[in-house]
C-alpha cells in the first residue's frame, strides 16, 4: 500500500521521505525508517496530554529539527481539542546531529558528499506512540471527533524493496557503505551476503570501525558497519556499550 494512504494523528500523510540530492556522492548511508516531525499535545485547559507525538513526515531525510513550528503550525487541530506547538528540541531530529557530528564529520564528509537512504521510507509506529495514540488520541476517534491515525508498524522489508535500495546504492556511485545498527545488515546485506549477521558478531570479528570489503551483485564495496545514531548518542532507550566503542573509534581517529 502507498504510503500517502496513511495518516499521522490530526491527519498528515504519511510519505516517502528520500535522498534529495540524486548526484554522485563518495558515501552511501543506510539507516532504518524514516522518522517524524514531533509535537507536544495539550487539551483545552492547557493540560499536556502526548509530550512528543509523531504528526508528520520528516520534510528530508535525516531531518535536523529546523522549522518544526512551521511544519506543526500547518496542522488543523480543532480549538476545542486543545493545540500542538514543537516537542523540546532533543526530539526533532536528534539523530541527525549525531549522525553529522558524531559519523559524518569524523569521516571528513559533509552532506554534500553522502547518499542517505533507509530501510523503509516511511515513519513507523512505535511501541511508545502506539501507546500514546491508545491512550489519549483514539478515544477522540471514537467519538467521530477526530480521523483515524494509520501509520503502520515496524516490519522487516521484502525483496522488492531490497532491491530499490539497491538500485539507489547504484545509481548514487558510492564505493564506501555505512550501515547503521543491526537492522541494515540483518535485513539488506545479509540476504547478499553470506556470513553477515549482526554487528556484534562483526565486532567480535574485525573491531569497531573497520571496513571490510564486499562484493554485491559484482560490485566491491568498502563497507562501514556502525551503531545507530541513537545509540551512539545515548538518545532514549540504549546500549552504553555501543556509545562507548564508538568513542573508542573517535579517539582512534585523531
Amino acid at each position: 500500500m502507498p504510503a500517502s494512504t496513511y495518516h499521522f494523528p490530526f491527519g498528515q500523510p504519511v510519505k516517502d521521505v528520500k535522498q534529495k540530492d540524486r548526484s554522485p556522492k563518495h558515501t552511501f548511508v543506510l539507516g532504518v525508517y524514516a522518522s517524524a516531525v514531533h509535537a507536544t499535545w495539550k487539551n483545552a485547559k492547557g493540560k499536556t496530554l502526548v509530550n512528543a507525538l509523531a504528526v508528520a513526515s520528516e520534510p528530508e531525510i535525516f531531518w535536523n529539527g529546523e522549522n518544526a513550528g512551521k511544519i506543526i503550525a500547518r496542522i488543523n487541530v480543532p480549538a476545542e481539542l486543545g493545540t500542538l506547538t514543537p516537542a523540546s528540541a532533543h526530539l526533532n531530529g536528534p539523530s541527525a546531529a549525531a549522525l553529522d557530528e558524531m559519523i559524518l564529520a569524523p569521516l571528513k564528509l559533509t552532506r554534500a558528499d553522502v547518499w542517505l537512504c533507509d530501510l523503509v521510507p516511511q515513519s513507523r509506529l512505535n511501541p511508545a506512540q502506539d501507546k500514546a495514540i491508545k491512550r489519549a488520541y483514539q478515544p477522540l476517534v471514537d467519538k467521530g471527533l477526530l480521523p483515524a491515525a494509520t501509520v503502520p508498524p515496524v516490519v522487516d522489508i521484502d525483496e522488492s524493496r531490497r532491491k530499490a535500495i539497491l538500485r539507489e546504492l547504484k545509481q548514487s556511485g558510492a564505493k564506501r557503505i555505512v550501515l547503521l545498527g543491526d537492522e541494515p545488515i540483518r535485513q539488506f546485506l545479509k540476504p547478499l551476503v553470506p556470513g553477515w549477521s549482526t554487528l556484534a558478531a562483526f565486532v567480535k570479528k574485525h573491531g569497531y570501525g573497520s571496513i571490510v570489503k564486499v562484493a554485491i551483485e559484482g560490485t566491491e564495496y568498502d563497507v562501514l558497519p556502525l551503531a545507530h545514531p541513537r545509540q551512539i548518542a545515548k538518545l532514549g532507550l540504549s546500549n552504553p556499550k555501543w556509545a562507548e566503542e564508538h568513542q573508542t573509534w573517535l579517539a582512534s581517529l585523531k
